[in-house]
């Protein structure tokens, strides 16, 4: 069974910074790709970052990029986003997604509905 579990939100001033962490396991095959999907109540989702377990490619969206940075611990199988440079629109609930159609499609993409495995979310929060 898939299982994804975020940690490390919470709040932050604007232009401050925070380390999000998401421990993956169950996958039974190493090839997928893995996300940072955030939503604010009443909004649509969006993806903002992910990489590719195959590559270990990274990918952002155009509203993270040069600010974020997605990296991947495969020792221990855990996602990091290092978002720098907070801003006050980052503030959202942020979940470890998994897409593992990659071994079908051959690439990674920031689609939310693309991910079939989420964890359950955690609170990012930036306001002074």
């Amino acid at each position: 069974e898939v299982e994804l579990e975020e940690s490390g939100g919470g709040l932050v001033q604007p232009g401050g910074s925070l380390r999000l962490s998401c421990a993956a396991s169950g996958f039974t095959d190493n090839r997928y790709c893995i996300n940072w999907v955030r939503q604010v109540p009443g909004k649509e989702r969006e993806a903002v970052a992910g990489v590719s377990t195959a590559s270990g490619t990274p990918y952002y969206a155009s509203s993270v990029k040069g600010r974020f940075t997605v990296s991947r611990d495969n020792a221990e199988n855990t996602l990091i986003l290092q978002m720098n440079g907070l801003k006050p629109e980052d503030t959202a609930i942020y979940y470890c997604a998994a897409d593992t159609d990659y071994k079908i499609r051959g690439y990674c993409r920031l689609r939310p509905e693309d991910n079939a495995y989420w964890g359950q979310g955690t609170q990012v929060s930036v306001s002074s």
